[in-house]
């Protein structure tokens, strides 16, 4: 089944997207900006993102706010910050995402980590099945796994972590930004997003990377704490939407998320 519908939930007519990923909760706790993550939906709506990515319980809840975009649906486990970081099982699947009217599922893999190959094969069975019913998939690829360190975060392995993920049937990729992104997005025949990961010291700090990956051609982000943890997720979502669907500057950016 063609799942093109569900992408055009996400993914808009100039070919990119931004995405607030709202899942942290599970490893976190309630943070900075998911006290009441139903306002931080709406805040990051009213900013212009494209989609949300969060839990099972988050996307069940609050239906309601995120129904104006698009929604995608985090698969797999994860270990609370209370807990060993142990291997992450799939939680929540096809079925799932059919009852919360979802666009896609996304999953992670960690190739160069020990649990490559058990992460690999979440993915492959997750797209395979994601696929049958229209459903696109988010696939995640950390070289070394969510807590690796810069050495295994260079160029040649986050691009054949990308190409890793596209093989295994991801509709389009989420990886680091590394410099030299070019070189990852040439290596893909489906649109790579950055990740945002850890909140940046300064707003023009992320900003200035999300800038460099799109005219690195990038199709966009999947953001989580840079958006929903800055004091002003409405208009931070606006800079990054100016940056990746009207290219503006840096500066230009920078203004509008300080308003």
């Amino acid at each position: 089944m063609d799942n093109i519908r569900r992408l055009n939930r996400l993914f808009k007519p100039d070919g990119k997207v931004l995405i607030m990923a709202m899942e942290h909760s599970i490893i976190f706790g309630p943070t900075k900006g998911q006290i009441k993550p139903g306002e931080t939906i709406v805040k990051a709506i009213q900013g212009g993102v494209d989609g949300i990515m969060t839990s099972y319980g988050m996307a069940r809840h609050f239906a309601k706010e995120i129904s104006p975009v698009g929604l995608i649906l985090r698969a797999d486990g994860v270990a609370t910050i209370l807990g060993p970081d142990v291997e992450a099982p799939i939680w929540f699947g096809v079925d799932e995402a059919l009852r919360l009217g979802a666009d896609a599922l996304c999953i992670s893999a960690y190739p160069g980590d020990e649990k490559e190959m058990r992460t690999h094969n979440n993915l492959a069975e997750i797209t395979s099945k994601a696929h049958v019913w229209g459903l696109a998939v988010q696939a995640e690829m950390v070289p070394g796994g969510m807590q690796s360190t810069a050495e295994y975060r260079t160029m040649e392995r986050v691009r054949l972590a990308a190409r890793a993920g596209i093989e295994l049937g991801g509709d389009w990729v989420k990886v680091p930004y590394v410099d030299d992104f070019e070189k990852v997005v040439e290596a893909c025949y489906k649109p790579v997003v950055i990740m945002g990961s850890k909140k940046r010291n300064t707003v023009e700090e992320f900003l200035t990377e999300m800038k460099k990956a799109m005219d690195a051609g990038a199709a966009g982000g999947t953001i989580g704490r840079n958006i929903f943890e800055s004091d002003d997720p409405q208009a931070m979502t606006a800079a990054l939407a100016a940056i990746i669907h009207q290219g503006v500057s840096v500066d230009e950016a920078a203004r509008i998320a300080k308003g």
